[in-house]
């Protein structure tokens, strides 16, 4: 136990240590002045004015039409995928219902797959749909995160940025160099990177294997960096392909966290306020906690169902160290538990154990974290989910001592609440909506692998995982019908932009408003007290409004777990 904690101690240390230059980074490249040659090339190729300065309105338009262009695209590159070059397996087409989910789910930041990628895609799809939209979901979304903190700056003014110069930036100054390095890392560490479609080898036996490769080291990179998920292969991060060493597994965990956690040292930058920025990293990561601490010790205490069957058995089937079904042989609990936390935290996806055979309180967690999506959350939206909590926080007090709430100087009235509970019910209502839809759906039962509680739990996830942005699933539930394609692409939708614009629109909001002096009544947001009630405000909004869906499915199964009761 001792070593576990030292484990789990020094990879948050390694995250808040390299938190603070990159957060700093950021600052550079959402407050800089100066534009780099590359970037100036940049702009005249896309006909872009850099000095143009953008309202929300504006900013909003810009992400959402170009981020529609390139789903456009996405999707007709699938969709002809059988005659597209780079196709040595002669993979065919993608199906309408199947193109647009993919489409929406990489363009979305999601990375949800209804497939499984080695037998779906070319190497030529691979790069130019998957990679490219990796790219440019995460610097959307990581360019939004800038002009909301850049709306949070300002005083008197409607000017959030301009949203061509922050995505661009983005891009030349952070994805690429820090994946550029990283790729040639995963290759030292066995990761392929090549433009083959296959190898053959001869086994021990004597027989003739084919192996898919490809240019794998490149996605795993963005795949991470840039919180979307996904995998080159089925298994995801449990192909040794994809995660070959402990080393390449650190640093998945470190990529997912990097970012989310710098964008607070980047708040703390720009307001001039360090202090705020800790704050709120400080609320990450008594959630992270928290909900790391849950996974592990279910996953570690193991079925007892399991247990007493082999007491009575006199059998071996017995779980003397835990839950190892579903886990990653290489890494498994301890290791397992983290990366569940981590990948639904920052809502990236990736996985390297399969979340389905997770006991159910272990479930519990990567739902409910997706559920909040505020837990370090993804490039830029899951920190300004905190934000929109952090400003609930202050409205909630400042109700309760009878005095105007304000929020880093600036006054919260009845526009700005009305935002976040418009982003907040988007969230909600999509995950709930869509998945009381699907229970009542016929042809749902023929999807899944459990029944009773747990395939609630799988048609629950499903939904939240794709709202939430963050991809991964529950395994053991058939998503590739038209029916779930289509809803859960369209859920992925709603998730990303019903909640980002009008988060957006409360950033421009703020931005236009005049700084008010603190006075005897303001409560300060720099300060432990005000981290704690966060995190309180976070769960009790929360756990209103899930932990009656979460009741029907991993709360229940538990329950159902401990008394003793088997689906057959």
């Amino acid at each position: 136990m001792g070593l576990l904690i030292l484990e789990y101690a020094l990879v948050l240390v390694l995250v808040a240590a390299l938190a603070v230059p990159a957060g700093r980074w950021l600052a550079c490249v959402f407050t800089g002045e100066r534009h780099w040659g590359v970037e100036r090339l940049s702009y005249r190729a896309l006909g872009i004015d850099p000095s143009e300065r953008m309202g929300w309105v504006r900013y909003g338009l810009a992400l959402l039409l170009s981020n529609a262009a390139m789903m456009a695209l996405g999707y007709l590159f699938l969709r002809l995928q059988g005659v597209l070059p780079w196709n040595g397996l002669g993979n065919p087409a993608q199906a309408p219902d199947l193109a647009f989910n993919t489409a929406a789910s990489f363009i979305t930041n999601t990375n949800w797959q209804a497939y499984a990628g080695e037998a779906s895609l070319s190497n030529g799809t691979q790069m130019v749909v998957i990679t490219f939209l990796m790219f440019a979901g995460a610097a959307a979304g990581l360019a939004a995160g800038g002009a909301f903190i850049r709306g949070l700056s300002r005083a008197g003014s409607e000017d959030l940025g301009n949203y061509w110069v922050d995505l661009i930036r983005v891009l030349w100054r952070v994805m690429l160099p820090v994946c550029l390095v990283l790729a040639l890392v995963h290759v030292w560490q066995g990761v392929p990177q090549t433009l083959a479609s296959q190898a053959t080898a001869t086994t021990l036996e004597g027989a003739r294997q084919q192996i898919i490769i490809g240019p794998v080291a490149s996605l795993e990179t963005i795949k991470h960096i840039g919180t979307n998920g996904g995998g080159f292969y089925n298994t995801n991060a449990a192909h040794p392909f994809e995660n070959p060493t402990p080393l390449t597994n650190l640093l998945h965990i470190l990529s997912m966290l990097l970012i989310p956690a710098a964008l607070t040292v980047t708040l703390g930058t720009m307001l001039k306020s360090k202090r705020q920025g800790w704050v709120l990293f400080s609320a990450f990561l008594v959630m992270f906690i928290g909900f790391l601490a849950m996974v592990y010790s279910a996953e570690q205490a193991g079925n007892p169902l399991l247990t007493q069957a082999g007491a009575d058995q006199s059998i071996t089937a017995t779980q003397p160290g835990g839950n190892m079904e579903g886990k990653e042989m290489r890494f498994g609990i301890a290791d397992t538990a983290l990366f569940v936390s981590t990948t639904t935290a920052a809502t990236t996806g990736s996985v390297n154990a399969m979340h389905d055979s997770l006991t159910p309180l272990g479930g519990f967690v990567p739902l409910a974290q997706m559920m909040l999506n505020c837990v370090f959350g993804g490039k830029g939206v899951g920190f300004v989910n905190l934000i929109q909590y952090a400003i609930l926080t202050v409205f909630l007090v400042g109700m309760m001592i009878g005095r105007t709430p304000e929020f880093l100087g600036k006054k919260i009235e009845a526009r700005e609440i009305k935002l976040v509970m418009l982003s907040m019910l988007a969230h909600a209502a999509a995950i709930l909506g869509f998945t009381a839809l699907a229970c009542l759906w016929p042809d749902t039962g023929a999807s899944l692998g459990n029944h009773g509680p747990h395939g609630f739990s799988e048609v629950l996830y499903a939904y939240a995982s794709g709202t939430a942005n963050n991809g991964s699933a529950f395994a053991g539930f058939n998503a590739n019908t038209p029916y779930f394609n289509t809803t859960i692409g369209l859920a992925m939708l709603i998730g990303r932009y019903l909640t980002l614009l009008p988060l957006l629109a409360l950033a421009g909001s703020l931005a236009a408003k005049k700084r008010v002096a603190a006075g005897p009544g303001t409560f300060p947001t720099a300060t432990p007290l005000f981290m704690g009630l966060l995190v309180f405000v976070v769960l009790v909004v929360g756990g209103l409004t899930f932990l009656p869906a979460l009741a029907l499915g991993p709360v229940v199964e538990q329950l159902q777990m401990t008394a003793g009761h088997l689906y057959p």
